[in-house]
């Protein structure tokens, strides 16, 4: 009885919504006169005589109406229905209202997501299997919207959109200090960008962002021309942890970026590059716990997630934008404007990031971001690598491989250093070598102790390479048929690669993206440091050794 009076008060709530303020009016007036004779425990007559004349009604009607607000108690309950068929009466039989559930159930609610006209289809065929007369479209869109609208998203759309819809979003994320939560999220940019050389276009980067929670301060970014790799989230840790001040330098920004430090905690989705060895084996190296994300959920990165639609809506203002989708671009001719290169964008997005947004007072903080990173920093000690130069190849990718006295071999080049003779008697027995996919001149071999030995080619006049054209290399040569694949015939299709590469840069857009992607690499790929007392004077003469945090804005593969 209970249950059954709070479905009709909440009923009548709703059809108080939806009157008009006249009719409203007229309920209300009623109400006035008829509650106290609904709340007597026996009506007078005389007094119900008196009301119904005041209200226009007869005497029959308004001891209907007495009762009914005795039972419901609610104003709604006198609001004046029309004449004719109450809303969401049903007049037709048993028989077919059975039809009509089971065909939205076999058609309608399933993953194919069937068309309205298409189910009507099947119920006309259904109802004229049994010779009953099909019922209108207009019915059969009835039941359906009587259908709870949750039901009908988890059965056409399936449960992980239903859970993005409805599921209700309970509390947020809680930090008492800087660096405590950090998210890492990728999401490909609205824009497109042009050659250097030939102004002509070569595709929308990705961007990789590092954000702090408690703070709200952009931490480290990093544009790439590729897919989001383990070497992607490598730079971008890199560039969060280290300090900053002379990659800001390189870039003439002048405007100041405080943070540094490690993390307590990484907030990270599902993608295959946050579940790689590399990151993996960086993160536990230095104490910092990853946490990744329930599959397809993107509410739980809704922070990250806010700043990436606030700087693709700033974005959207420069020239070759593509906006969010192509409704809102409409005629815009994106690749026709489009003029910012890579390095360009690069600076322009790093001065959007420390400028204005961290300059801007942050609605949940109510200070800007920098305001809030200067308080919450001071007087407490944030945790530092204690190797900043090595930090980089704690999270760079590795294979494992036995060291010879010929060196070491991946990817089918040989390479060979001095300083491996010590390894040799340990006969058998793997070791980790990591590698830079920008720059495969040298890969560095892991010591038990955590410090590495850089080891460069063992011919040492092939030329810089990147894992994506040794792959392209490999790739090509497959494709003619060689079965064995030496060092030799990969470095020769690579300088023949670049050759066709550097003649179609003006007439194809993809030999110009690669073409940037290869320059980049170069010129603004130094190479990790060998670990203290493995620089030979060779290796002095020969390398530039790198700034901390230098390797953190560039083209990754």
């Amino acid at each position: 009885m209970g249950e059954a009076r709070v479905h009709s008060s909440i009923g009548s709530i709703q059809t108080a919504c939806d009157v008009d303020d006249a009719t409203w009016e007229l309920a209300t007036n009623r109400s006035a006169l008829l509650r106290p004779l609904a709340e007597a425990e026996c009506s007078n007559a005389l007094e119900v005589r008196y009301v119904a004349q005041r209200l226009g009604l007869s005497v029959q009607h308004t001891y209907r109406l007495i009762k009914k607000l005795r039972e419901e108690k609610t104003t709604s309950a006198l609001i004046p229905h029309a004449r004719g068929p109450r809303l969401g009466s049903r007049r037709l039989s048993d028989a077919v209202e059975r039809l009509i559930m089971e065909v939205v159930k076999k058609s309608y609610l399933q993953r194919e997501k069937p068309t309205l006209t298409r189910v009507y289809r099947h119920l006309c065929e259904a109802c004229r299997a049994v010779d009953r007369k099909p019922p209108s479209m207009k019915a059969l869109r009835a039941r359906i919207n009587a259908i709870d609208l949750k039901k009908q998203v988890r059965r056409r759309e399936g449960p992980a959109v239903a859970e993005a819809h409805f599921h209700q979003i309970k509390g947020s994320l809680e930090t008492t200090r800087p660096l405590e939560i950090v998210q890492i999220d990728h999401t490909k940019v609205d824009l497109i960008l042009v050659d250097d050389v030939t102004r002509c276009s070569i595709g929308r980067p990705w961007l990789t962002l590092v954000l702090d929670v408690h703070t709200r301060m952009v931490l480290g970014f990093l544009l790439s021309l590729e897919a989001p790799s383990a070497t992607s989230v490598a730079l971008a840790v890199a560039q969060a942890v280290l300090p900053k001040d002379t990659w800001r330098a390189e870039r003439l920004i002048e405007h100041s970026w405080p943070t540094a430090g490690l993390p307590t905690c990484i907030h990270v989705d599902n993608g295959a590059e946050f579940h790689s060895r590399a990151f993996e084996r960086g993160c536990a190296q230095h104490g910092v716990e990853i946490v990744y994300r329930p599959p397809v959920t993107p509410r739980y990165g809704g922070h990250i997630e806010r700043l990436m639609g606030t700087l693709m809506g700033r974005i959207q203002c420069l020239p070759g934008t593509t906006f969010s989708n192509v409704q809102v671009r409409g005629d815009y001719a994106s690749e026709a404007r489009a003029c910012l290169s890579f390095r360009e964008f690069e600076r322009i997005l790093a001065l959007e990031v420390l400028g204005p947004y961290h300059n801007e007072v942050h609605r949940s903080l109510g200070c800007t971001p920098v305001a809030r990173w200067v308080e919450a920093t001071q007087g407490i000690s944030l945790r530092h690598p204690v190797d900043e130069q090595g930090f980089l190849l704690d999270f760079m990718p590795f294979q494992e491989r036995v060291v010879r006295r010929d060196g070491v071999r991946l990817f089918n080049i040989q390479y060979q250093d001095g300083a491996l003779a010590h390894l040799l008697g340990r006969p058998g027995t793997k070791m980790r070598v990591k590698y830079d996919p920008r720059n495969l001149s040298a890969v560095f071999v892991e010591l038990s102790d955590g410090d590495h030995i850089r080891v460069p080619y063992a011919d040492l006049r092939r030329a810089p390479i990147t894992l994506w054209e040794h792959r392209e290399a490999v790739r090509t040569l497959r494709q003619e048929g060689r079965r064995s694949i030496d060092e030799h015939a990969i470095f020769s299709a690579i300088v023949t690669q670049r050759a066709i590469l550097d003649e179609a840069r003006g007439r194809n857009r993809q030999a110009r993206r690669k073409t940037v992607r290869r320059e980049v690499a170069h010129a603004l790929t130094p190479e990790p440091v060998p670990a203290e007392g493995q620089i030979t004077e060779e290796d002095d003469a020969r390398i530039a050794l790198p700034p901390p945090g230098a390797t953190s804005g560039v083209e990754i593969w």
